[in-house]
């Protein structure tokens, strides 16, 4: 397919690098007003342009990651070129009954939200779209499927999934930093520590995803009567530690609905 991707942010290149390092036979195009930073992609085969509508008549898969004050102004530029186009939309808080009507009824709104993950094939990218598109749909969700995984879910639930998936890799990242500072005040150098954390929290990730249960389940399998696990497991939930994360994630979602 060709695939143009207009917003070459974190999330846009991280998209085009997974799409080249997971997916076969597309064609990439990506946009950025000021591409100084992205004229590196060139060299990995991708079209890098200044100009949001450069070969986008002929684009499969459109792809916005762009930020919601931008849609309108890279609409306007872009739907003099376009008829009949899928336009996969990653901005936040814009729904796809309210991007249909901005694109006409021609081409298809389909919402999604990857996150940065997507260059290394490990994206959880929720998407979602109206039953009429249901078979456009399709080639959405299986472009990334080739970048990790691709639930379908309803749209109400699109600013959940954002506080989930997206912001949840920072969540990630942040108690993998606690565990190698942990690391480190029990004697190990910084990179080693970080090394054994990352590698431990994707060892339980891939469990998770393998076995198809119950975090619980796991757990149970590490900790033994007056071990150092539980004892451990039990501190942190006297500090919060669960209850902190989840009103973390309400949070969010709760900036995220205004």
């Amino acid at each position: 397919m060709k695939i143009h991707i207009i917003g070459g942010g974190n999330l846009g290149v991280a998209i085009a690098k997974g799409i080249l390092k997971f997916s076969q036979g597309n064609q990439i195009t990506i946009t950025r007003r000021n591409t100084a930073s992205i004229l590196y992609l060139e060299e990995l085969g991708v079209t890098v342009s200044s100009d949001n509508t450069d070969g986008i008549q002929e684009a499969d898969i459109i792809i916005l990651t762009i930020k919601p004050y931008q849609v309108d102004i890279v609409l306007a530029e872009i739907l003099p070129q376009i008829n009949n186009k899928v336009l996969a939309s990653a901005v936040s808080g814009l729904s796809i009954e309210n991007l249909q009507n901005k694109i006409g009824a021609s081409n298809s709104a389909i919402r999604i939200m990857p996150n940065i993950a997507s260059q290394f094939g490990a994206s959880a990218t929720c998407i979602a779209f109206h039953e009429k598109d249901k078979e456009k749909a399709q080639y959405v969700v299986a472009l990334f499927e080739d970048l990790g995984t691709a639930p379908i879910i309803d749209e109400k639930l699109m600013d959940a999934a954002t506080v989930l998936a997206a912001s949840g890799t920072a969540f990630a990242l942040r108690y993998i930093r606690a565990s190698m500072q942990a690391g480190i005040e029990i004697g190990f150098d910084w990179k080693t520590a970080l090394a054994i954390s990352a590698q431990t929290v994707k060892g339980a990730a891939e469990m998770i995803m393998e076995e198809q249960v119950h975090p619980e389940q796991l757990i149970d399998r590490v900790t033994t009567p007056q071990g150092c696990t539980i004892a451990g497991l039990n501190e942190m939930e006297m500090h919060g530690f669960s209850s902190s994360l989840i009103r973390g994630i309400k949070t969010s979602l709760k900036q995220i609905k205004g």
